[in-house]
């Protein structure tokens, strides 16, 4: 025999086609591997043939041998998998020679692959009635995603993680065909939180009587956020960074200060939102609040293409806007009238690539123009003061400067956010009631089946306080908001920004009377939705063309469960495993899955390029001229002013601090410079207006 084998630490016997199949191990590894016949004497079962076996093979070698193997192993061991008549067989043969064999439990794929792999009661992966190793569970589960494709190193892992902590194949494959089991799909649970606040009652307010009859008529106490916010002298003029979580009242913080003060003549309120979606959504609710008492208008983006200024009348005392469109008016030099209270919502946007830059300077240059209003209104009123013996008429408020509420999701960084807005912040965390995350793969199709289980089971059941489990559905377009609303068994509907104000408070009252098992929406309406659902599914994990953010994602399942309605919320991500929107996104989804749901509130900084800086330095000088650094220097992000200056210098978009015509049409139409230089090419190329879009929709797509 062969001296690799002079040692023998186990002899492994393992049935295998009528015969046995024979592994030598030593330190750990296979030296040998071989097939036994037997064959039945008088003394009992005896070796007839010993055949070692080779990938070249068989060698032939005397049953004496195997005997001789037998003796000089330290143990011998015979798998579970063995028949009972062959487990007997093999040890009535050995106890002929005086050797004593155990049977032990071992993975039957590493065995008929002549490996010996024990295994145990915790290392022991159950599959198709059977166990098998870790090793092997692991290849199996692999096979079958690469069976079932499209199958990316996050979603892998998590159902690797899944096998080892459940032991169950099956139950892992099942999953992969859209079953739902809690055990598996669960991810976690969010603990309830709850923050003392003394609630502040709204008889003890002392607002405007139209305001204070209706708030009075709403609510007999403020929310805890709101109660903080009044006790940290909001209506004393007091700027304001309101970080909340979702559904806790923010928003009634800055209504209820700019409000107040419009109706006190002490300047109109400027609501500003990141979307136009959200613009028209709170223009039509500010109207129908406060419509009969204020005049509302509305100035979104849109408006500064033609600038037809049409539905926007500059002189109303509460403008709802977008970042935009505001800051449309402001580079172009529009009159906005006195401004006594900006309310910039999602303010937490100042961390976003584009979007962010232009929050940070439109912020600035908005500061600049309500101080500029300010200081000729002291000096309008101090000319009145020497020409009126000492007294003045004037309307603004005691401390007599516009007052700024930011309101924000959770971040993580609000004390420095609020240092740098130079705002008192009012921090309030709270979550009512837990909430469970589930996590489960499936494909465009497989995922309208689930959803519709899903809400099924939901609206089938019943909260302790006697409500039904009502449903949001976020996916990221209107068009797909159609057709799972479609493919619902339930009672179900569309809800997003394409439809008319009727349609959508029709849609809002069923919810609310319970008639509807779910709406479906799209992620860019999450921050004015608002409907009591006790449920979230994620159909998709984008926003248009990007990513959800943690905040955004945060805000969104925070939507599930309320306190008065439910004993828990719970979110499901429905992910598709390698999928991606738009040839822009770097991760896929079941990456950006895992990452939203281990993932840390983001700190809020605005990062500025050379392009960045560049644009907004032009635009301070378009709006405040030789003031520009002191609006770039009051910005939360580091602008490199010098440099910036000399770019536009050198590109011809200044002369000295005034913005050249060529300047004014950049940043009136908020172009960064590579636009700009794509645009002046085509026109001196003769290109027409079509090519020129296509061009910068293609420069778009190759950053």
């Amino acid at each position: 025999m062969s001296q690799q084998v002079a040692r023998v630490d186990t002899l492994f016997l393992h049935e295998a086609g009528g015969d046995f199949l024979v592994v030598v191990v030593r330190d750990g590894s296979r030296v040998f591997r071989g097939t036994l016949e037997l064959k039945e004497t008088d003394a009992g079962p005896r070796p007839r043939r010993f055949l070692q076996s080779d990938d070249d093979g068989g060698e032939p070698m005397r049953p004496e041998e195997f005997v001789e193997l037998a003796r000089r192993a330290e143990r011998i061991r015979i798998s579970q998998q063995t028949s009972p008549d062959g487990r007997e067989r093999l040890q009535d043969m050995l106890g002929g020679y005086q050797q004593e064999a155990l049977v032990v439990r071992t993975c039957r794929y590493c065995a008929n692959a002549g490996r010996y792999s024990p295994i145990t009661e915790e290392t022991a992966i159950s599959a198709d009635r059977d166990y098998i190793c870790q090793d092997c569970a692991v290849e199996e589960l692999e096979r079958e995603l690469s069976y079932k494709g499209q199958f990316t190193g996050a979603a892998q892992d998590r159902l690797e993680e899944l096998l080892l902590e459940v032991g169950d194949l099956d139950r892992i494959t099942d999953l992969l065909k859209g079953e739902l089991d809690p055990d598996l799909t669960k991810f976690d649970t969010i603990s309830a939180t709850t923050d003392e606040v003394d609630p502040f009652q709204t008889s003890d307010l002392d607002l405007h009587p139209t305001l204070q009859s209706m708030i009075e008529g709403r609510f007999d106490t403020l929310l805890p956020v709101q109660s903080l916010a009044v006790e940290n002298s909001l209506f004393e003029g007091k700027d304001q960074l309101v970080v909340s979580a979702t559904a806790t009242g923010k928003t009634l913080v800055g209504e209820l200060a700019g409000v107040d003060r419009a109706l006190n003549g002490e300047g109109k309120l400027l609501f500003l939102v990141p979307l136009v979606a959200l613009a028209n959504q709170k223009h039509e609710d500010f109207e129908e609040r406060y419509g009969d008492e204020l005049d509302v208008t509305l100035r979104v983006g849109g408006s500064r293409v033609t600038d037809s200024g049409a539905q926007f009348d500059p002189n109303a005392d509460i403008i709802v806007g977008t970042y935009e469109g505001i800051d449309h008016g402001l580079r172009t030099g529009k009159n906005m009238g006195d401004i006594g209270t900006v309310v910039i919502d999602e303010v937490h946007s100042l961390k976003e690539g584009e979007r962010g830059h232009r929050l940070d300077g439109m912020i600035s240059r908005l500061k600049h123009y309500c101080e500029q209003r300010e200081q000729s209104h002291e000096r309008y009123d101090g000319a009145t003061a020497s020409d009126a013996s000492g007294s003045t008429s004037s309307e603004r408020s005691e401390d007599g400067g516009t007052q700024f509420v930011y309101l924000s999701a959770t971040v993580g960084n609000p004390e420095w956010l609020a240092e740098q807005l130079r705002a008192t912040l009012i921090e309030f965390e709270e979550r009512p009631v837990p909430i469970e995350r589930h996590v489960t793969f499936a494909d465009g199709r497989e995922k309208l089946r689930i959803e519709d289980r899903l809400v099924r089971r939901e609206f089938d059941s019943k909260s302790s306080k006697g409500y039904r489990g009502q449903t949001i559905i976020f996916t990221n377009s209107r068009r797909r908001c159609h057709e799972i609303s479609r493919k619902l068994d339930y009672d179900s509907a569309p809800y997003h920004a394409g439809l008319d104000y009727g349609k959508r408070k029709q849609v809002e009252r069923q919810f609310g009377d319970q008639d509807l098992a779910a709406v479906v929406t799209t992620a860019a309406l999450a921050a004015g939705v608002d409907f009591p659902a006790s449920q979230v599914i994620f159909d998709s994990l984008a926003m248009g063309i990007e990513w959800l953010s943690v905040q955004e994602f945060s805000q969104m399942l925070g939507r599930a469960g309320r306190p008065d309605y439910h004993d828990q919320g719970t979110v499901y991500l429905l992910v598709e495993p390698d999928a991606v929107y738009h040839g822009s996104m770097e991760a896929t989804e079941d990456e950006t899955a895992f990452r939203l749901l281990k993932g840390e509130m983001e700190d809020v900084a605005t990062v500025y390029d050379e392009a960045a800086a560049a644009e907004e330095t032009l635009a301070n000088i378009a709006v405040a001229g030789k003031l520009a650094k002191r609006l770039n220097d009051r910005m939360i992000g580091d602008v490199p002013t010098k440099h910036a200056v000399g770019k536009l210098l050198e590109w011809e978009f200044i002369d000295g601090f005034e913005a050249t015509p060529l300047g004014r049409a950049v940043t009136s139409h908020f172009l960064s410079p590579s636009d700009a230089f794509l645009i002046l090419e085509g026109i001196r190329n003769g290109k027409s207006p079509y090519e020129q879009v296509a061009a910068l929709e293609l420069a778009e797509q190759e950053l």
